[in-house]
């Protein structure tokens, strides 16, 4: 069945997303804010939620159609082919929003939507009540400007959700974020990676799972897992299909430091449960005293954002020791995250060779990128 497919994305990542699904090799529609909408089928549902690292989740679109009344929300949501995805024991929930449009009121919206929903089902299966004991459909009504898009959501749980995080520190970066990072530096297998102030672990991690080719959706379920529409072969053939994708061999030299320790700990364990604690060094270590292992290598660092009370004094050392590292190591690169606008001037004394506006969580950041004297884009 040919089905059309919505990733959607953190703000600014959406290039990276429409690469990772290029790479699956399917079609893009359209790349939006927020969302890139691609071609695919039942398989594709399974490949998506397994292997798309930077995307929060998959959606199955059902619709794309104007709508400015109630009425006319509930029989064009009504003449969709629902039946063929909701079995008689499905059991469903809609949720949504609403931005510059005049069905302005979502939970109006969500209780058309469902009950048009309803009473297909109820015509098509001739019941008048569902057991609602199978698996779980969550549709969701987004409203744009009296567009009305009706999707379902293959994934369940944000895809964000690995897996392997059982410890965690304060403030961590989101595994889809930390994915983009490590992608949009371009750092490959045989290359050094540093992360001075790795927190739980999440950048590391990431970059070894990426380096090892393993797919960031083995070690959980998905919503979709206990849909009809998609056989259990599938499945079955899919995660075989990633475990025997695993490069075990890769090369890796990845470090991990912290001057918390608990963080540090916390760390290590993440990478047990990832399955690649054994190509990762958790130190310990003070970035002051942050020393090359190599040459061209690759810093990747979220630091301290300032929103706590005594972090600027941390912060303003943690510059001062980047700066000093690139001034000295010029064929190493830097790539750094913050809120901080100032932050290019305050670490190397110049603009960054590249600057790209994203979002961790709901702050705005800034990635600021740093090219070394011999960095290579193959």
């Amino acid at each position: 069945m040919r089905l059309e497919l919505i990733a959607t994305a953190t703000f600014g990542l959406e290039a990276v997303v429409k690469r990772e699904i290029e790479q699956l090799g399917y079609r893009i529609l359209k790349t939006e804010d927020g969302k890139v909408t691609y071609m695919g089928d039942e398989r594709a549902i399974v490949r998506s939620n397994l292997w798309l690292r930077s995307a929060d989740r998959v959606l199955l679109k059902m619709a794309e159609f104007e709508a400015r009344e109630f009425e006319e929300l509930f029989q064009r949501t009504k003449a969709l082919d629902w039946e063929q995805l909701v079995p008689l024991d499905g059991k469903f929930t809609v949720t949504g929003t609403s931005v510059k449009s005049r069905l302005h009121s979502v939970p109006a919206c969500q209780k058309i939507v469902k009950k048009a929903i309803v009473e297909k089902l109820k015509e098509f299966y001739d019941v008048e009540t569902f057991p609602e004991t199978g698996a779980q459909y969550t549709v969701k009504a987004t409203i744009l400007k009296d567009r009305v898009t009706l999707t379902i959501d293959t994934s369940g749980a944000g895809l964000h959700k690995r897996g392997y995080r059982q410890a965690d520190v304060a403030a961590p970066i989101k595994e889809t974020l930390a994915a983009a990072l490590v992608q949009l530096s371009f750092w490959k297998a045989g290359r050094i990676l540093v992360d001075p102030c790795c927190g739980s672990g999440t950048i590391p991690i990431e970059a070894a799972m990426i380096g090892r080719n393993i797919a960031p959706g083995l070690n959980r379920s998905f919503a979709c897992e206990e849909w009809e529409l998609i056989e259990k072969d599938i499945w079955r053939e899919e995660k075989k299909a990633a475990f025997q994708a695993i490069d075990y061999n890769a090369e890796l030299e990845i470090y991990g430091y912290d001057i918390n320790g608990r963080a540090v700990r916390a760390a290590m364990e993440n990478a047990q449960e990832a399955g690649v604690d054994d190509c990762i060094v958790f130190r310990r270590q003070d970035v002051a005293k942050l020393e090359p292992t190599g040459e061209n290598g690759i810093i990747i660092v979220n630091p301290p954002y300032g929103e706590r009370i005594g972090e600027e004094a941390q912060i303003k050392e943690i510059y001062k020791a980047l700066g000093g590292f690139l001034k000295d190591y010029p064929d190493w690169s830097l790539f750094m995250i913050t809120t901080d606008k100032e932050a290019e001037e305050r670490v190397a004394g110049r603009k960054a060779d590249r600057r790209r506006k994203l979002y961790n969580g709901r702050l705005e950041t800034c990635y600021y990128q740093f090219h070394g004297q011999r960095r290579t884009l193959e």
